[in-house]
């Protein structure tokens, strides 16, 4: 049961960087951005909730 919030928190990692590199291909460079800082936050979280 302690294993569902770090196999959450990378699924959300990994869809934010999806997102982000979707907003590159359409030149939406400033919300890849957010979404790449965001995914960074979600990654250190993760490696340092549990």
């Amino acid at each position: 049961m302690a294993r569902i919030l770090p196999a959450v928190l990378a699924g959300l990692a990994v869809a934010l960087m999806l997102f982000a590199m979707w907003n590159m291909a359409r030149g939406e460079l400033a919300l890849a951005g957010v979404s790449f800082l965001s995914a960074s936050i979600v990654i250190f979280l993760r490696e340092t909730s549990i």
